[in-house]
């Protein structure tokens, strides 16, 4: 199945199914598109749809196996082929980032990140490069980098976006507290925590 052909708001979901996914206790064999739904509050009919959009495994009265499924979906969303994947800004948050190894079970590996403070090269605590940022166009393309992650104050983001831009990154995940702009053929998403906790403490607040 064609990505191309699958709707954005399943390709958003499926990350959401695999995750799931792999919080299932060691041994279980099959899941039933009802059992997912009521686990993620989603709605029975959209998890079938969702999931015979991309294969066709889920058998009546059995469900689906969660090992095919799994690599199916992983397969689906490129997780089973690494990306290679750096940061701009060595502040708490990019540190953080670059060393949290959550991130190649689901097929990205963040490399090194970059700074313009001297006093933050080096290395992490778990041996990740903490670079000069000027390194980083070369960086990106002697190592074929394609996702860049932006952790920088905002007045710097929207520069950095550009930069990388040019260095061949075409996905970009963006946690400075800005919109960005990008050229139609670099996908930029902009993960604002600040919104995203309001938003949480204000629906917490309905219930």
């Amino acid at each position: 199945m064609d990505k191309k052909s699958v709707s954005s708001v399943i390709l958003r979901r499926l990350p959401t199914y695999l995750s799931y996914l792999k919080t299932l206790p060691a041994g279980t064999q099959y899941i039933s598109a009802t059992g997912i739904a009521k686990a993620l509050s989603l709605g029975e009919v959209s998890v079938r749809k969702d999931l015979s959009a991309i294969c066709d495994i889920g058998r009546p009265k059995i469900g689906y196996s969660v090992s095919e499924l799994t690599v199916i979906i992983e397969s689906f969303l490129g997780y089973d082929r690494m990306d290679t994947a750096i940061i701009a800004g060595a502040g708490k948050l990019g540190r953080a980032l670059l060393d949290y190894s959550g991130f190649c079970e689901y097929g990205l590996s963040l490399v090194a990140a970059f700074d313009s403070e001297p006093s933050l090269w080096g290395k992490t605590e778990k041996g990740k490069a903490i670079l000069d940022i000027a390194q980083m166009p070369s960086f990106c393309r002697e190592n074929q980098v394609h996702v860049g992650i932006i952790a920088v104050p905002a007045d710097s983001a929207q520069a950095i976006c550009n930069q990388m831009a040019t260095y061949g990154i075409r996905a970009i995940m963006n946690f400075a507290p800005v919109h960005l702009h990008a050229p139609p053929e670099v996908l930029v998403k902009n993960e604002n925590i600040a919104i995203s906790l309001a938003q949480l403490c204000k629906s917490a607040a309905r219930i």
